[in-house]
């Protein structure tokens, strides 16, 4: 990715990201200054804007994983993306969680996870 977006005294700092918001993977530049952001630049449509805004200001991504359900593990997933930040706290909760089967696609393991909102959900059915 591009460096860290540390603000200094009167100290402008940028940095370049690719785009991940459809097949083009624009090369995009945030610059910030000590008010703020300052501009936006290489987007080809609104969508990277959005997308690099984001990135900076508050990053999200979505949790997989895997807990142990008897004897085998289960693919999970956040239903919705987690700030970037508390990932490892989420994983820290979902280590050692044992489900006994069955399991189905989709049922909730950890409601609400951290406080978030988002809730770990089963990617597949286990019997």
């Amino acid at each position: 990715m591009g460096e860290s977006m540390g603000v200094g005294e009167g100290m402008a700092e940028s940095r370049t990201l690719t785009c991940i918001s459809c097949p083009t993977g624009c090369h995009i530049e945030v610059r910030r200054g000590a008010s703020g952001i300052e501009a936006v630049e290489g987007n080809r449509c609104a969508k990277g804007r959005e997308f690099a805004l984001l990135e900076v200001e508050n990053p999200v991504r979505y949790l997989t994983t895997t807990i142990r359900v008897g004897d085998r593990l289960l693919p999970v997933r956040s239903d919705k993306p987690l700030p970037k930040g508390l990932l490892f706290d989420c994983v820290k909760v979902l280590r050692g969680l044992r489900r006994d089967p069955p399991v189905k696609l989709g049922q909730p393991i950890v409601s609400d996870i951290l406080g978030t909102g988002v809730n770990i959900v089963a990617s597949r059915d286990l019997t």
